[in-house]
């Protein structure tokens, strides 16, 4: 098939590949964009495998926690300068309080708030700001306690990054630690036997291909695998990865050192896995001038 010049620099936006390298890598798996970024990866072509979390959007996320349980929600907004608005938090913000009793954010949108749904009160918030507003996602969590964490916060109790982190034992103090390295890291899954299968097994292919191509003996093949996957699991599980506070333990012996279990977390940033759309913005004012 024919391949574009727009699916080229989508490749290199995504990966950081040359833009021959890129071209080959679409020919070579006839336009799959996901095939793709591993075919560069195996080649090792591939600076930057991941952008899906680029914030695109704006708004908040906000974080409610009442008792052993947690929400986060995430309301998003055209710009961050109505994110920065004080109309808008407090809207955020009494979502938020509504979310402690909503199952998913299709109830939420549907649920009573002063009188309303709440559906409805973004409308008319839209209608009074001007500018296109949504609740995008909520996440629940409970557990023995459930501590929360904001990153680049906003006012008390949102911001960009919203964390809840449940944890049996230990003290607030930790569970807080927890958060923000849950915050600062992004971990994929709590263990290895949560993680998604088929993000493991693309993972694993990744690296079979690496591995084959060192033309070393299959035996040698087999350990190189074992041990490089045996890696990746401490990178993007939670309990694997090194604490943050102290790198010289895993967030799992942390934990235990602190006499707590880690029993589940929730991670929400603004505008995850928006794609942004770029404005030319000379463009737009000549089209503007040209009526």
């Amino acid at each position: 098939m024919a391949i574009t010049a727009a699916q080229v620099k989508q490749l290199r936006d995504t990966t950081g590949a040359g833009m021959m390298d890129a071209k080959k890598a679409l020919t070579e798996t006839d336009g799959d964009m996901e095939a793709a970024v591993d075919w560069l990866r195996t080649k090792g072509l591939a600076k930057a495998a991941k952008k899906s979390g680029r914030t695109a959007a704006e708004g908040l996320v906000a974080v409610r926690v009442d008792g052993g349980t947690g929400v986060a929600v995430e309301v998003n907004s055209e710009t961050d300068f109505v994110a920065k608005n004080a109309d808008f938090q407090k809207m955020a913000g009494d979502i938020a309080d509504v979310a402690l009793k909503a199952d998913n954010v299709e109830a939420l949108v549907e649920a009573d708030m002063g009188g309303k749904k709440i559906k409805e009160v973004i409308t008319d918030k839209i209608a009074t700001i001007g500018e296109n507003m949504s609740v995008r996602r909520m996440a629940k969590l409970s557990g023995e306690n459930v501590v929360s964490y904001v990153h680049n916060a906003a006012t008390d109790g949102m911001g960009k990054i919203g964390v809840l982190v449940a944890i049996t034992g230990g003290d607030e103090a930790f569970g807080r630690q927890v958060a923000m390295h849950v915050a600062a890291v992004n971990p994929a899954s709590l263990g290895e036997s949560d993680l998604d299968p088929e993000l493991v097994a693309r993972e694993k292919q990744v690296l079979t291909e690496q591995a084959r191509e060192s033309g070393k003996p299959e035996q040698v093949i087999e350990k190189m695998i074992e041990g490089r996957m045996k890696k990746y699991l401490s990178e993007v599980t939670l309990l694997g990865q090194s604490f943050v506070i102290n790198p010289d333990l895993t967030v799992e012996q942390a934990a235990k050192d602190a006499g707590a279990t880690i029993t589940g977390f929730v991670r929400l940033e603004v505008g995850e896995g928006i794609e942004k759309v770029e404005e030319d913005f000379a463009a737009e004012v000549a089209k503007a001038a040209q009526g």
